[in-house]
């Protein structure tokens, strides 16, 4: 039973072997690439959350204000 619990977790010699394939498929040399580009998309995917948040948020005061 226990052992059925500890299934799900992801332990050191698994996050070894991940970032080793990673290494394998990637090269050394593309991985800081790879990383540039996962933060720029990050990056760019909060601005457009916050834009659209204040978007929003203006929306809803140009309505409030017409009624």
């Amino acid at each position: 039973m226990i052992d059925s619990i500890l299934l799900g977790f992801v332990g050191p010699w698994q996050i070894a072997i991940i970032v080793l394939v990673i290494v394998l498929l990637f090269g050394g040399k593309k991985i800081p690439e790879l990383m540039k580009g996962i933060g720029q998309g990050m990056k760019e995917f909060k601005k457009a959350t916050k834009e659209d948040k204040k978007d929003q948020a203006d929306k809803e005061e140009n309505k409030l204000e017409k009624e």
